[in-house]
């Protein structure tokens, strides 16, 4: 049950007219049964190494070991394919549902799970990427493509086949293309990652909620501490205390709600949902 004075906050949210914007992280997706690929699921073995996901996962490794490193992220949007959205997805296209333009995700998952869920994509800012897009890793055109078709899902032991490779260039240069995934030793710019929109979301916003997210990456860092800069409420949702939950508490008009999205985020929709009935045309 929610706190009553989330409550307060929420309905006099509701009544304000301001935006709303939601922030991702991996937690959300690890509720669907997405590992998420920092411990041991993370490691991968080339010859008789093992690299983590921060050495796997940069442009400098992508140039020394392009099957490699393809090979791993093929693997993962295996995983990725086989999940499905969970109720914490569900719930967050309920709030875009019921705050229209006032609504903006952030999210750090590259899993595609919100845009399957039903999210818009004009509203939903990718700011580590997708595994559903690919792009030319030489640069020879900042073009996104599609996904290409031709490959199926892969284990870890699954080698490339000269089809896949094939498939896996660039239609321009006949480099390869890379996932358009920000890699570890790279850096959040607006056309790609919507850097900018992002923060000018953390100026306007009347309300953030961060969600399975542990604060560990730069942006999301960035948009909290605009965000309380402002003095806006800040609504964390984690399974286990963080810096976000614990900077929401010290605000003195933020809350730490500790449980799973799939269980707290419905019955906040449906507070809204409550608030929307019992003040019709508010």
């Amino acid at each position: 049950m929610l706190p009553d004075q989330l409550k307060h906050c929420l309905n006099t949210f509701y009544d304000s007219g301001l935006p709303i914007t939601v922030l991702t992280g991996a937690g959300v997706s690890a509720e669907s049964g997405i590992p998420t690929f920092r411990g041991k699921e993370g490691y991968w073995q080339i010859g008789s190494t093992n690299y983590q996901p921060q050495e796997i996962g940069t442009f400098h490794m992508f140039r020394r070991q392009p099957e490699e490193v393809w090979k791993w992220y093929l693997f993962r949007r295996t995983v990725c394919h086989q999940s499905s959205p969970n109720a914490g997805h569900m719930a967050i296209v309920e709030l875009e549902k019921i705050f229209g333009d006032r609504f903006t995700l952030i999210t750090q998952n590259v899993d595609g799970l919100h845009l399957r869920a039903g999210n818009s994509l004009e509203r939903s800012y990718l700011v580590h990427g997708t595994l559903e897009y690919v792009r030319c890793s030489k640069g020879c055109t900042r073009e996104l493509f599609p996904f290409p078709d031709g490959i199926g899902d892969k284990s870890r032991e699954t080698d490339l086949t000269e089809e896949e490779k094939r498939i896996l260039t660039c239609p321009y240069c006949g480099d390869w293309t890379r996932p358009h995934i920000l890699w570890f030793d790279e850096y959040y710019d607006e056309d790609y990652y919507r850097f900018e929109s992002s923060m000018k979301q953390a100026l306007e916003t009347g309300l953030l909620i961060t969600i399975g997210t542990s604060g560990a990456t730069t942006l999301p860092v960035r948009v909290v501490e605009v965000v309380l800069s402002r003095e806006v409420p800040l609504i964390d949702i984690n399974i286990a205390p963080n810096v976000f939950g614990r900077s929401a508490e010290k605000s003195g008009n933020g809350f730490f709600l500790q449980g799973s999205s799939g269980t707290i985020l419905p019955e906040i929709v449906q507070h809204i949902s409550l608030r929307i009935s019992d003040h019709p045309g508010t």
